[in-house]
């Protein structure tokens, strides 16, 4: 899982025909939206603030896609109401938002060329040919290819494709950019650079960006905030170190990265510190959620990159289950080391494949060890 790193700097130099401008805010004020048998959103609230970089992440038919939809004027929804830039435009089509849309399948004109795409929009709202033309030149700057302007879509790549998707999206100057799985039809090594474009282009223009996605990765690296959604409503929402350190659910412990779970039932809080009874033993952590009180069943999580399996762990250690090492995946840059208990119990530690810990044999018999620190208690009916 990649977190952000990234810092707003100052916007960039626009050119003559490019305003660097200040994002709109937009918001989803209790919208609900159903179709025949699904209910695609519910009671659903979204507030992006002014030249926020928003990612909305969920597992297919989470509702994500339609709140974009609804965002954008694409979908009514059946009730609540939607702001942009302050103004309510609940009742007013896409055309008439302050929104521009990029989708995943680029939808470029195939017998326009480069610069007549990027300029169609300007075109249809009157703006002189020399003053299209340089803001044309200066998105294709933007969007790093000069060069092009002649070019129709199909003599371009696919990365090449969603960037003048992109630098069309952005010639109408809307307050707010959606991005729809905008990435999605790349391969990894594409969507790796474009997304670092996306970064650079929201940090210079200062765009509002709602960017809608299931990849994890995507979002967590592009995002100054991460809307997590699941069956139509909002499961937790943070900046990507909030959400990944504190999944606020289960349900969002098991969505987001990969985790250890353990059942058992809470014996004793003491301060800020749970004593969990188990199958595999007397577990602590210093993180609950819901506050389930003692004797309520419970899930303990741990990050799969938090826990170490190894022969000699340290001598003081707050959890340590005794177990037999059953796999070793390579998995490039680090390894997965599966281990079970004599009960059947699974736990994998990831660790990096240089620097890391000493890596057992399969078969060994070894020691899963975490701090209680790095435990999470969740209720199990929240499941």
């Amino acid at each position: 899982m990649l977190l952000s790193r990234r810092t707003r700097g100052a916007p960039g130099r626009a050119g003559p025909g490019l305003r660097t401008r200040v994002g709109g805010s937009a918001e989803l004020r209790g919208v609900s939206k159903s179709y025949p048998g699904v209910e695609a959103l519910v009671e659903f609230d979204l507030t992006v603030a002014q030249g926020e970089f928003v990612a909305i992440v969920g597992p297919s038919g989470s509702g994500k896609t339609t709140a974009m939809r609804v965002l954008g004027g694409f979908e009514q929804p059946d009730s609540g109401s939607v702001w942009i830039a302050g103004r309510d435009v609940t009742s007013l089509p896409a055309q008439r938002r302050e929104v521009n849309t990029v989708f995943q399948n680029y939808a470029l004109f195939p017998h326009l060329s480069v610069a007549e795409n990027i300029g169609y929009g300007p075109k249809l709202r009157g703006v002189r040919a020399k003053n299209r033309a340089a803001l044309v030149d200066d998105l294709l700057r933007l969007v790093q290819l000069e060069g092009v302007q002649q070019r129709r879509p199909a003599q371009l790549s696919g990365g090449q494709q969603q960037r003048v998707a992109i630098a069309r999206a952005l010639a109408n100057e809307p307050a707010v950019l959606l991005l729809d799985e905008p990435l999605g039809a790349l391969d990894r090594r594409l969507r790796g650079d474009l997304q670092i474009e996306l970064r650079r282009i929201h940090r210079e223009l200062g765009t509002s960006f709602v960017y809608v996605t299931h990849d994890q990765d995507e979002a967590f690296g592009l995002a100054d905030r991460v809307v997590v959604v699941h069956e139509g409503r909002v499961e937790q929402q943070g900046t990507p170190a909030e959400i990944y350190d504190a999944p606020a659910t289960l349900w969002a412990a098991r969505f987001i990265g990969e985790h250890n779970f353990v059942t058992g039932r809470v014996d004793t809080s003491r301060g800020p510190r749970w004593s969990i009874a188990t199958d595999v033993g007397l577990l602590h952590a210093e993180t609950a959620h819901g506050a389930p009180a003692v004797g309520e069943p419970v899930v303990v999580a741990v990050r799969q990159e938090r826990m170490a399996i190894e022969p000699r762990p340290p001598s003081v250690v707050d959890n340590a289950v005794p177990v037999r090492v059953t796999e070793v995946v390579d998995v490039g840059p680090e390894l997965r080391i599966s281990a079970s208990t004599p009960g059947g119990t699974t736990f994998v530690s990831s660790c990096p494949r240089w620097g890391g810990p000493t890596v057992p044999d399969v078969g060994a018999d070894v020691v899963a060890h975490w701090p209680a620190a790095s435990a999470h208690v969740y209720p199990l009916s929240t499941l």
